[in-house]
């Protein structure tokens, strides 16, 4: 059997959700989907709009067929922990194939070599460096990878490119 993880806040479910569980049902048929989802407060630590279990239940009647909650710690952190969070869920529970996300971007494999280059130690070099020099870590990062692959830094400052990098 075919598991799908998706990772979200769902905070609300909305037309991009149910297109996402559309296609991956097209092109996955038979596909089971595990949506996991931030509690009260969402990954900016705001309270979510409606109640997670409403949410939960708008996800269930959007196509999703479980939905687990992402713990606190990681559900109000940074990209990079909320990723880590959810995917470490998905992969403890034995059974994910597939892992599903949103993207503002037109291709995946420019997110593909940002994610193969963030660890590398010229880009933690050039990261550091921006950082002592007052920028952000998300400023230092975007810019550090768009340098190194000639990806346009916007493409690596969109919300979900950020997430899908880090997944």
């Amino acid at each position: 059997m075919q598991v799908a993880g998706i990772i979200a806040e769902y905070n609300p479910f909305h037309h991009g959700h149910a297109y996402q569980i559309q296609m991956l049902r097209e092109k996955h048929p038979g596909i089971r989907i595990i949506a996991i989802m931030s509690g009260s407060f969402t990954q900016r630590g705001a309270p979510a709009l409606l109640d997670k279990w409403t949410r939960a239940a708008h996800a269930v009647t959007g196509g999703v067929d479980l939905v687990l909650e992402l713990p606190f710690v990681f559900a109000c952190r940074s990209a990079q922990d909320f990723a880590r969070g959810g995917v470490s869920l998905l992969m403890q529970l034995g059974v994910v194939s597939h892992l599903a996300f949103g993207t503002e971007a037109a291709a995946i494999p420019p997110l593909e070599r940002a994610a193969r280059e963030i660890d590398t130690g010229k880009t933690q070099h050039m990261i550091a460096k921006s950082l002592s020099m007052g920028l952000s870590y998300a400023a230092a990062l975007s810019s550090a990878l768009a340098e190194q692959l000639g990806i346009k830094e916007s493409i690596l400052r969109a919300p979900n490119n950020i997430l899908g990098v880090e997944y």
